[in-house]
């Protein structure tokens, strides 16, 4: 069972959008997933909610809008357009970057971006294109390597040790993890840097101070 500050599995779907003119209200704090189109995103996010919330699909690229799930009134979910896919026109993958960049430049709700990326084959140059994007914007990045399961133990920890020596290189607030929707590996540690992004970082209540109070 998830552990979490934040009932997950109350997510509901709330609208798709072409751009960010069509998406809600700038307001409150919204986690954006975003990787690959056959990273694992939509299963990240219905093993986060525990239901089929995301729409998963054998033919990458099937996410094409920006899809919005509120978890309540101040908090919300974002599911962006995957990149990387193939067997798309060109002019259509150029539309769907477009909304992509918009909406991680301008949208002053993001608090928090996780970017997928599998495992077998992380930081491509689109993965390391979108991380130095949300580095130059100062958003906080969760990489998750997705389906760790395909890996053994001492490959996965050695490929996770590899990803976060790289990405410390760029010397920004960054953090990586294994994670497998099928085994629900790094499941919690996803749940747990969600909790922190939108009510702040936990404090055990021998730490509170008077201030805090």
């Amino acid at each position: 069972m998830l552990k979490s500050r934040i009932k997950y599995h109350t997510a509901s779907f709330i609208t798709s959008a072409p751009d960010i003119s069509k998406l809600p209200a700038d307001a409150g704090i919204e986690v954006a997933f975003a990787g690959r189109s056959n990273a694992g995103k939509s299963s990240a996010l219905n093993a986060l909610t525990d239901q089929k919330l995301a729409r998963t699909s054998k033919t990458p690229g099937r996410t094409q809008l920006i899809n919005t799930f509120e978890l309540d009134e101040e908090k919300r979910l974002i599911d962006l357009p995957g990149y990387g896919f193939a067997k798309v026109p060109i002019e259509m993958k150029k539309k769907w970057q477009r909304s992509l960049g918009e909406y991680l430049q301008k949208r002053k709700s993001l608090k928090g971006l996780v970017v997928l990326m599998d495992i077998r084959h992380p930081l491509k140059d689109l993965d390391m294109d979108l991380i130095n994007w949300a580095v130059d914007s100062e958003i906080p990045i969760l990489a998750l390597l997705t389906k760790a399961d395909k890996l053994k133990q001492g490959k996965r920890k050695a490929e996770v040790l590899q990803v976060r020596k790289a990405l410390a290189e760029l010397d920004a607030d960054i953090t990586v993890h294994a994670f497998s929707s099928l085994k629900g590996i790094g499941l919690n540690e996803l749940a747990w840097k969600l909790d922190d992004w939108y009510l702040g970082p936990f404090v055990k209540p021998e730490e509170q101070t008077e201030d805090s109070e």
